[in-house]
């Protein structure tokens, strides 16, 4: 089997093809001077392509991995149904098409906020990306969506997994939290999970969406007089949140405070920000970010292992 990636998800494709004892390939991607795309499968990569199944592993973030992601799919089916045809004609032109057999894997799904539409005109922009990434591919695997219901009832079949397992186990091992805060009612499952995989308390913020652009958090009383607490969450952005909810943990009496995430964003200074607020920030490699200390490769592996059971290839 192979697994590809592109510019932005080298990290997490190699690790999942070391949890899959895969072959892992890079495509060639760079930039024009006008800053389009460039997208080209090596010669050598081309004989796996077109007889082994195959993983691409590339971020919808930021826009321009929406792009190279798009053009990398392209290329691979290209290369799938032998269409082959080049101005130099180098090489056969056309081969037999191989048929089906591509799944793209999804590490950080960019826009997977816009999942609902808040007011008339708006788009759904979750949904209108991943309906031209379905149009490109025979399955999807998704890490950690912040909506999985924006997903379901896509033309291919979608494999939702997470790595909650791995950010317990490093949690424990490495800061040995007595308590797990979700940041809101949303983040509930993500929580009771990690904290049940522990064995310690979890809770939640009372979180109220004003409009698109605008959430109220109310902290509740807690009881975290003299414990350790790990915040856990889909993704950190701003860090707003954590800093405001680190805030009143602290204030009941929490010992340390600690953030941990799927996906680090870490955007406008987040990490300088936390930091003034937290003992420690914990994230997946499904982003290249500074706080990459939980492998998200395993939670990865178990999509794919998931959807080519579905597939039966």
């Amino acid at each position: 089997m192979v697994v590809l990636s592109g510019s932005n998800a080298e990290i997490m494709a190699k690790q999942l093809a070391g949890e899959l004892n895969w072959s892992h390939f890079s495509i060639e991607t760079r930039r024009f001077p006008d800053t389009e795309g460039y997208i080209r499968i090596p010669d050598e990569v081309i004989e796996s392509i077109r007889t082994e199944p195959v993983v691409l592993v590339s971020n919808t973030f930021p826009d321009s991995g929406i792009i190279e992601t798009l053009l990398m799919l392209e290329a691979i089916n290209d290369v799938r149904t032998g269409n082959l045809q080049n101005l130099r004609e180098i090489g056969p032109q056309s081969l037999t098409d191989v048929g089906p057999g591509v799944l793209l894997a999804i590490p950080y799904f960019g826009y997977s906020r816009q999942d609902k539409r808040f007011r008339p005109g708006e788009a759904v922009s979750a949904r209108a990306i991943a309906n031209l990434l379905a149009s490109r591919c025979d399955g999807i695997i998704v890490f950690d969506l912040h909506a999985p219901k924006v997903l379901e009832g896509l033309s291919v079949p979608v494999a939702f997994t997470s790595a909650m397992p791995e950010l317990a186990e490093h949690l424990q091992k490495d800061i040995k939290p007595d308590f797990i805060l979700s940041p809101d009612k949303g983040a509930i499952e993500r929580a009771s999970e990690v904290a049940n995989e522990i064995g310690c308390q979890f809770s939640y913020l009372e979180k109220t969406r004003i409009d698109a652009h605008t959430i109220v958090h109310k902290a509740k009383d807690l009881d975290v007089e003299g414990k350790v607490v790990a915040i856990v969450d889909d993704m950190i952005a701003t860090g707003g949140t954590i800093c405001r909810a680190a805030d009143a943990l602290r204030s009941q009496g929490a010992t340390q405070v600690h953030a941990a995430c799927s996906h680090g964003l870490f955007t406008g200074g987040a990490v300088a920000r936390l930091v003034r607020y937290v003992d420690g920030v914990h994230a997946t490699s499904s982003l290249a970010n500074p706080r990459d200390v939980i492998p998200g490769g395993p939670a990865l592996a178990r999509g794919v292992k998931q959807l080519f059971t579905t597939l039966q290839w």
